[in-house]
């Protein structure tokens, strides 16, 4: 088995652009989940915390993975998912996550990430790559839920 550090660079720096995008989902997703209980004083800081990260690792297990498959195969025609196209988005939403994070904008992760994997896909690919209905299905969800 090859450790981390030996690696080829390139999946080396696409392994960490991934963690840095998983840890960005997860600061933002912990903050809002959190943010009513620790407000309100109805549990300490680090309990609340401890909880999400525990919720958050615990969420794929239990509910499944629909919601990825959905946004992995229902947007973007299935050639267009290369490793650039998959970089590209991820590198697309650690910007925007780390941009609106500074100025104070509200962000989600999840409109940053189908966001970035249209984009990516458009310019690697162009409108053709693009899975209209998926796309509309998917974006009427993200509007219209809370």
């Amino acid at each position: 088995m090859t450790d981390l550090f030996s690696m080829d660079p390139t999946t080396l720096y696409f392994v960490l652009t991934a963690l840095l995008a998983n840890f960005l989902n997860g600061f933002n997703g912990s903050a809002n989940s959190v943010a009513t209980m620790i407000a309100s004083r109805a549990m300490h800081p680090r309990k609340a915390l401890l909880l999400s990260a525990a919720a958050h690792f615990c969420g794929p297990f239990l509910s499944g993975m629909a919601v990825a498959v959905a946004m992995g195969s229902g947007v973007v025609q299935e050639g267009a998912t290369r490793l650039p196209v998959i970089w590209a988005a991820l590198l697309a939403t650690v910007a925007w996550s780390l941009v609106s994070s500074l100025l104070g904008f509200p962000s989600s992760y999840s409109h940053a990430l189908i966001g970035g994997l249209v984009g990516a896909a458009v310019a690697g690919y162009g409108l053709d790559a693009l899975q209209f209905r998926g796309l509309l299905k998917i974006l009427l969800i993200l509007f219209t839920s809370p």
